[in-house]
C-alpha cells in the first residue's frame, strides 16, 4: 500500500516521491514530488477522467502538451490540467516538480504497479491489465 515518504523509480532516472497519499487525506489529495534527470521523451498522451492535476515547477523546466498546446514551464511557474483533458509532460533537462492530484483515487497504486511492471519488463498483456484495473484514474487517448 502506498504511503508518504515512499519513493518510486521510473525509467531514465525518473523519481516520484509520495508526500501525502489519499489514505492520509480522506481520498481528497495525492501530493507528490517528481524529479526528472534530463531531457525525457514525452509519455503517451493520456487523460484522467475525473481528476484535476496541479503542478508547480520547483527547479529546472518541463515540457507539456495540454489539450494539443505545447508549452515549456520554468521554475516558479504553476499550471493545471483539468479533468478529462488529454496531456503529456516530461523533463526539459533536470527538473523537480510538486504535483497534486484531486481526488486521489488509486493513483499512487497505479504508479506503484506501473513502475514495478516496467522494472520487471512487463509485456503488452501486463500493460493492458494495468490500464483496465485503473481506468478510473488513467486512460490513453490514442494521440501522440
Amino acid at each position: 500500500m502506498a504511503q508518504a515518504g515512499q519513493e518510486l523509480r521510473g525509467p531514465d532516472g525518473f523519481r516520484l516521491r509520495l508526500v501525502r497519499t489519499g489514505a492520509e487525506s480522506d481520498g481528497e489529495l495525492l501530493e507528490m514530488e517528481a524529479c526528472y534527470s534530463g531531457v525525457d521523451e514525452l509519455p503517451p498522451e493520456h487523460l484522467h477522467p475525473s481528476q484535476v492535476e496541479r503542478f508547480e515547477v520547483l527547479e529546472g523546466a518541463v515540457r507539456t502538451v495540454i489539450a494539443a498546446q505545447p508549452r515549456r514551464h520554468r521554475a516558479g511557474e504553476a499550471f493545471e490540467v483539468p479533468a478529462g483533458t488529454p496531456h503529456q509532460m516530461a523533463g526539459d533537462g533536470p527538473a523537480r516538480v510538486h504535483w497534486e492530484v484531486r481526488p486521489a483515487l488509486r493513483t499512487a497504486e497505479f504508479f506503484e504497479r506501473l513502475y514495478a511492471m516496467l522494472e520487471r519488463g512487463g509485456d503488452a498483456a501486463d500493460f493492458g491489465q494495468l490500464l483496465g484495473d485503473f481506468s478510473a484514474e488513467f486512460r490513453l487517448t490514442g494521440g501522440s
